[in-house]
């Protein structure tokens, strides 16, 4: 991933290798009110059974959801908050976040700002993906920020900043002279590598234990890259060998599969094989529409835009076969090079792709909490789970679009926003 200059398209098909590493689910919410809460509006969506209720409540004790219907207890002096003409679901999971990465060229930004200045940015990104609805997040690597995710999640678990519930990677994992390694500087001037190097099965367990030490939730690898696309022939160089990556817990995506990984983010083209076992181990495939709809709105030139253009659409038409195969999809944006707070346009572009809104919405909520370890915790609106809500106008059924319009938030039982009519 490259910035809107226009490299995007040389190197956006990076699949990622995530291993999960601390299955617990290690959060501590923000203090809620110590009262109990009643949710009122005028619908209410059951996830999994994509069923609407009219009204809808929710009954939140403390940081946990007590009880959810159409009519649910009103106990003595509980706080009942009327949100009107909405539509009552669990807050949203973005699997693809970029925290320290913002609008502009992304190469440069690694190299002016320091990493106290980008775990600054880092911090108001958290609070911008909160408040739009994304009460939990998979932040895919710091670009070279190191471990400063560890200090932006812990942060948000003790409460003393506001954002979403995080599982964080720190550095990426790379070879030398492979995605991220500064390519199109001069080598001379020693800049460095937004990745961390990885060369061989030893290194990549190095790595790898450096990384739990300071805090990561998973591991991130690339695995694929440069990418091309010509005469509609796709094709892609991997970067670590089966063997290798089994170490670290087609070629590229295959082996990625072979090995075990939890995800395959961006998926721009899975063969035959690879998508049956995705579909035999449940590896999530994470899509990634709206960076490249936003790098082919701003590219540098009409000639960008058009490459950009036509990636999407090889891209929409790969998503289709990969649905029709049955490959279990996740939601992720790769939010950062585009701004934060804005990338529930995700959802409008899977749904224009080939999914319902309901499927792209269980993707989201289901399968996204099971990708970052936290299912029966979050993604649904079930007693005993967090009071992770969210509240939209309209039927985000009849129009996903509407997840883009986020009017409440409230996280862990505690409510970060509320817009008046």
């Amino acid at each position: 991933m490259k910035s809107k200059s226009g490299l995007f398209a040389q190197y956006s098909l990076v699949f990622l290798a995530c291993i999960y590493l601390s299955p617990l689910f290690a959060q501590s919410p923000p203090p809620a009110a110590k009262h109990a809460v009643v949710l009122h509006a005028a619908r209410l969506l059951d996830i999994e059974t994509g069923k609407i209720s009219a009204p809808g409540e929710v009954l939140v004790q403390d940081e946990r959801i007590v009880e959810v219907g159409s009519a649910v207890k009103r106990p003595q002096g509980a706080e009942v908050i009327d949100l009107g003409d909405t539509t009552l679901l669990p807050g949203l999971i973005d699997a693809h976040v970029h925290l320290f990465l913002h609008p502009g060229a992304e190469d440069l930004q690694t190299v002016e700002e320091s990493v106290p200045e980008r775990t600054i940015l880092a911090l108001l990104a958290a609070r911008d993906d909160l408040v739009a609805g994304f009460t939990a997040e998979r932040d895919m690597g710091t670009e070279g920020a190191g471990s400063a995710d560890t200090a932006v999640r812990n942060a948000i678990n003790h409460g003393a900043i506001p954002g979403p519930r995080l599982r964080i990677s720190g550095n990426a994992v790379d070879i030398l002279g492979g995605h991220e390694d500064a390519i199109r500087y001069n080598p001379e001037q020693h800049v460095l590598s937004n990745a961390t190097y990885a060369n061989n099965a030893a290194e990549l367990v190095t790595v790898i234990r450096q990384q739990v030490k300071e805090g990561a939730d998973f591991i991130k690898v690339y695995e694929t890259g440069p990418d091309a696309l010509r005469d509609g022939r796709f094709s892609t160089p991997f970067q670590y060998t089966e063997a290798e990556l089994r170490v670290a817990g087609e070629p590229g995506t295959l082996y990625a599969a072979r090995a075990g990984v939890v995800s395959i983010d961006h998926a721009y083209q899975l063969s035959d094989e690879t998508m049956r076992l995705m579909r035999e181990k449940q590896i999530f495939a994470v899509p990634t529409f709206a960076i490249a709809e936003y790098f082919a709105e701003h590219a540098a030139t009409p000639a960008q835009a058009e490459r950009e253009h036509r990636m999407q659409d090889f891209h929409a038409q790969e998503f289709r076969k990969q649905l029709a195969a049955g490959v279990p999809m996740a939601v992720g944006s790769d939010v950062g090079p585009f701004p934060h707070g804005t990338q529930a346009r995700e959802f409008t572009l899977m749904v224009k792709y080939g999914m319902t809104p309901l499927a792209a919405l269980q993707a989201d909520l289901l399968n996204g909490a099971k990708l970052l370890g936290w299912q029966d915790q979050i993604g649904a609106l079930k007693p005993g789970y967090f009071a992770d809500i969210i509240a939209v106008p309209g039927d985000p059924l009849a129009d996903i679009s509407v997840l883009q319009k986020v009017s409440f938030v409230m996280k862990g039982g505690a409510v970060y926003r509320r817009d008046h009519p």
